[in-house]
C-alpha cells in the first residue's frame, strides 16, 4: 500500500469527523463562540437538566423537537446529583425520576440505600447502560447540530435532595465517612469523596472526548451550600442583616469550594492532555450579577444564573463568553424570558438558557402544561430563534458593546452591540415614544425595525447622515419591545 492509499484508508477508518475541532472560543473576538466552523451563539428553551439520567425520558423525541424549533442548546446533569419529587415546587420535573429510574454513571448494588428503597451505588464500579444512553445522547445531539453543556457537580440545597445524592455515605458502599456534611461534600474537606469526583471527571472526559458539541461546567450554583455576600442588588435599601429573600444579594462560593472546582478544572485539562480533542470549561459564579475579581485560567465561560445584563459590561475585559446559563422563578409569562433573552444578547452575551417546564416524562415534544416556577413553550422557542436569527445576520464577531449609539431614548431602556460605523445591533425596551436619537458617523444607512414577538419587520427604510453627529430616527408603533437593525 503506498502512503496516499495509506492515509486515505486511515480517514475511513477513524472517520473523517477525528479532525473537526469541539466548540472554542472564537479566534477573532473570544466573547463569542466557533462551532462546526461558524461563528456561533448558544439561545435556547430547554428541558430541567435530566435527559440522560432520568432513564424514562424519551430523550430522541426531546433533542428532535428542539432541532425541528430552532434550538441549537441544551444542558444536562450526569446523576452525581438528582432531585426528588417536589423539589422547589416543580411538579413535573425530568431532574427527579421516579424510584427506578434513576441512571446513574455507577453500579447499583444489592442494598438499599436511604430514598425510598433506591439501591445503593459502589463509586467504584462503572455502569455501561448509562454510558451507552450518555454518548447516545450526545451522538444525536451532534447530528442535530445541538451543543451540549455538561454539567459534572450540584450544590445539595437541603437534606431532603442529599437523602437521594450517590454522593451521601447513606447511598453507597464506599465507607466515605458516615458524618460527612452535605455543605462540604464539594470541597477538599470530603475525605475520600474527592478521589471518586476525581475519576467520575476522568472517566466523563475520556468517554466523551470524540464530540465536537460538548462543553463542561464544573458545577451548578455552587454557591448555595455557602453563600458569600459579594454585590448588593438593591442599591437603595440596606437590608436587615438576615432578613429579606435570595434575591437581594448576588452570592458566590466560598474560597473551599472554589479551590475544589479548581481541582476539578485542572482534572478535566489534564485527563485531555492525554486525548486528542480539548473542550472548553465554564465555572458558574453568582446569580444575577458581579464583577469577577479572580478567573481560573483553565475557564473559558463565564456563567451566571437569572442574570442582569451588566454582568456581561463588568465582565467583558476578561475576554470570555459571558453566558445567562439559567433562567426561570420569574412566573409563566413567555414576554418576561423573552425580554430576558434579548436584553442580554444585545448586551454582548453569548448564551441564554431559559428552564423550559413544558418539557417532562409524557411531554418530551414541549407540549406541556406544568406547575413549576417558571415557564417554557413552543411559542417561547419560536420566539428565541427570532433573536437568534437577528444575531446572525450580523458579521456578530466585528461587534461588541456600544454605549455611545444612542444618544436619547425617552421612555425606553436600550441594550446595543456594534461594529461603529458599519452595523449596529440593538433592543429598546419600555413605553413607545415618537422617536431616538443616535450618534452614527457621516454615510448611507439602511434601517430596520423588528418585533421580537413575531420576527415581523415593523418598519424599515434608507437614511443619509451628512455629517457625523446625532440623528433622529422615528420609531414605529410597538408593545415594549423593539429591536432595531442598522447597515452602513
Amino acid at each position: 500500500m503506498n502512503k496516499l492509499n495509506f492515509i486515505f484508508f486511515f480517514l475511513l477508518i477513524t472517520g473523517f469527523n477525528s479532525f473537526a475541532q469541539p466548540i472554542s472560543l472564537h479566534p477573532q473576538n473570544p466573547h463569542y463562540f466557533l462551532f462546526k466552523g461558524k461563528p456561533t451563539v448558544l439561545i435556547t428553551s430547554a428541558e430541567h437538566y435530566g435527559a440522560v439520567l432520568n432513564a424514562d425520558f424519551d430523550f430522541k423525541k426531546y433533542l428532535q423537537t428542539m432541532h425541528d424549533e430552532g434550538m441549537n442548546y441544551t444542558r444536562i446533569f450526569v446523576g452525581s446529583y438528582a432531585e426528588v419529587p417536589g423539589s422547589f415546587g416543580i411538579q413535573n420535573n425530568s431532574l427527579a425520576p421516579v424510584v427506578g429510574s434513576f441512571i446513574a454513571p455507577w453500579k447499583r448494588v444489592d442494598e438499599p440505600g436511604l430514598f425510598r428503597g433506591e439501591k445503593k451505588f459502589d463509586l467504584n464500579e462503572w455502569n455501561p447502560e448509562y454510558f451507552s444512553r450518555l454518548k447516545d445522547f450526545i451522538l444525536l445531539a451532534d447530528e442535530l447540530g445541538i451543543v451540549v453543556e455538561v454539567t459534572f457537580f450540584c450544590s445539595t440545597y437541603n437534606d431532603n435532595i442529599w437523602e437521594r445524592n450517590p454522593f451521601n455515605p447513606g447511598n453507597n458502599i464506599n465507607s466515605i465517612p458516615i458524618n460527612l456534611e452535605r455543605q462540604k461534600s464539594n470541597t477538599l474537606a470530603n475525605s475520600i469523596l474527592t478521589g471518586f469526583q476525581q475519576k467520575l471527571v476522568e472517566k466523563l472526559v475520556t468517554e466523551l472526548n470524540g464530540f465536537d458539541n460538548v462543553f463542561y461546567e464544573i458545577q451548578n450554583e455552587p454557591w448555595s451550600d455557602d453563600p458569600q455576600k459579594v454585590m448588593r442588588l438593591l442599591k437603595t435599601l440596606d437590608p436587615e442583616p438576615e432578613k429579606g429573600s435570595w434575591f437581594k444579594w448576588a452570592e458566590m462560593a466560598s474560597s473551599a469550594s472554589l479551590e475544589w472546582q479548581k481541582l476539578m478544572a485542572k482534572t478535566v485539562v489534564e485527563t485531555e492532555a492525554q486525548l486528542p480533542k480539548k473542550h472548553i470549561i465554564a465555572q458558574n459564579y453568582t446569580n444575577f450579577v458581579h464583577s469577577l475579581d479572580d478567573v481560573d485560567p483553565n475557564i473559558s465561560i463565564l456563567n451566571f444564573h437569572y442574570v442582569w445584563p451588566e454582568a456581561v459590561w463588568y465582565n467583558y475585559g476578561w475576554n470570555r463568553p459571558v453566558s445567562f446559563d439559567e433562567s426561570g422563578f420569574a412566573g409563566s409569562s413567555d414576554s418576561t424570558y423573552l425580554r430576558q433573552a434579548w436584553q442580554f444578547m444585545m448586551a454582548g452575551g453569548a448564551v441564554f438558557n431559559n428552564l423550559d417546564y413544558s418539557f417532562y416524562v409524557g411531554k418530551e415534544d414541549g407540549t406541556g402544561v406544568n406547575n413549576a416556577p417558571g415557564g417554557g413553550s413552543a411559542n417561547l422557542r419560536k420566539q428565541l430563534t427570532y433573536l437568534r436569527s437577528f444575531i446572525e445576520s450580523f458579521d456578530f464577531v466585528q461587534m461588541q458593546p456600544d454605549f455611545n449609539v444612542v444618544v436619547h431614548s425617552p421612555g425606553l431602556q436600550v441594550h446595543a452591540i456594534s461594529q461603529s460605523g458599519a452595523q449596529y445591533a440593538m433592543v429598546f425596551t419600555g413605553v413607545a415614544s415618537k422617536s431616538v436619537k443616535l450618534n452614527l458617523p457621516k454615510g448611507k444607512y439602511n434601517f430596520e425595525f423588528i418585533s421580537p414577538y413575531s420576527g415581523k419587520t415593523l418598519k424599515k427604510g434608507f437614511f443619509k447622515q451628512k455629517k457625523s453627529g446625532v440623528y433622529e430616527l422615528k420609531l414605529p408603533e410597538f408593545e415594549e419591545m423593539v429591536a432595531l437593525k442598522i447597515i452602513k
